[in-house]
């Protein structure tokens, strides 16, 4: 058997000439694929998994933000009268006591006898205490209780719109109208009925009702 004859071939075939066929391995395809495979698999799991991430730092994306948009209901609010304007006293409820603090004499008369067409009640006329006597510069100070400042103050003042508003620690629910040196008349009646129409109006206020999905 030759030198160049391969092993195994029992010196049945022999190699002649100057070149001979070289021996390779065998190529192991099978084991290229596989880790092809294995290789885009783990690429695949890794990708998924950064997606789950995401989601879940991000809230869940796009189909967090569409569940949000089915859920999302409209709230509808119901216009309700307002609990301030529903303790408004009527004019009928007033007690005003009419004082003058001016040197003009008859004017708590003349305007205590306007205000009692327009509906108020009267009670004490006459000139105002020494606290106010000649002091009040403006048309005039609306005194009251300070239960009276959401009550019957807020009534009074639309008959004397300039007038300025305070309270004291008389009790009792009687308002004073103290007229003072820029007074020159009551706010005209058309002028103080639109006024109290408007303040007796029922302010809406929203509140919650049913909800449209």
């Amino acid at each position: 058997m030759s030198m160049l004859t391969p092993p195994g071939m029992g010196g049945k075939y022999r190699i002649t000439g100057d070149k001979y066929p070289r021996m390779r391995r065998p190529r192991r395809r099978g084991r290229l694929v596989l880790g092809v495979v294995a290789s885009v698999a783990a690429l695949s799991l890794v990708g998924w998994g950064t997606l789950q991430l995401i989601d879940v730092f991000t809230g869940g994306g796009d189909e967090a933000s569409a569940v949000g948009s089915k859920g999302d209901c409209t709230t509808k609010a119901d216009a309700s009268p307002s609990a301030s304007t529903a303790a408004l006293a009527k004019p009928g409820q007033i007690t005003v006591n009419v004082l003058n603090a001016t040197a003009r004499g008859g004017l708590a008369k003349k305007t205590a006898d306007e205000l009692k067409k327009r509906g108020f009640k009267i009670g004490d006329v006459g000139n105002a205490t020494a606290t106010y006597d000649k002091k009040v510069k403006g048309t005039g100070v609306l005194l009251g209780p300070s239960s009276a400042l959401k009550t019957s103050l807020p009534v009074l003042a639309t008959q004397l719109a300039s007038a300025e508003t305070r309270t004291d620690t008389r009790k009792g629910t009687e308002v004073d109208l103290i007229i003072g040196t820029g007074f020159k008349s009551l706010t005209s009646k058309a002028s103080a009925d639109k006024a109290l129409a408007a303040l007796s109006a029922p302010e809406p206020t929203a509140t919650a009702s049913k909800k449209s999905c």
